[in-house]
């Protein structure tokens, strides 16, 4: 089994920052890829961001130059640093792992952008 937690959501100004962490625990070490997802109010869950084990990385073109993922091995968790955040980024943002067998979600993290 694997377990995944994300933190780090809250309320932002636009253009400013934030830092998503998803902190997993289980058979990690099986996992061939992780990404971030979105779901905005009324829309389908999207992909934001994703990685490799290999260090592939592939954005939204809608995040591409402002959003960053990345993982800490040690830590055992991935990031999602957003950087000039604009009200269409709000929603709910997810990570995901990626098995050979099938993919875990986290419980999602609200994310929301406003003056």
């Amino acid at each position: 089994q694997v377990r995944l937690v994300e933190s780090g959501g809250g309320l932002v100004q636009p253009g400013g920052s934030l830092r998503l962490s998803c902190a997993a625990s289980g058979r990690i070490f099986s996992a061939y890829a992780m990404g971030w997802y979105r779901q905005a109010p009324g829309k389908e869950r999207e992909l934001v961001a994703y990685l490799t084990n290999g260090g592939s990385t592939r954005y939204a073109n809608s995040v591409k130059g402002r959003f960053t993922i990345s993982r800490d091995n040690a830590k055992n968790t991935v990031y999602l640093q957003m950087n000039s955040l604009k009200t269409e980024d709000t929603a709910v943002y997810y990570c995901r792992y990626d098995y050979d067998d099938g993919n875990y979600w986290g419980q999602g993290t609200q994310v929301t952008v406003s003056s």
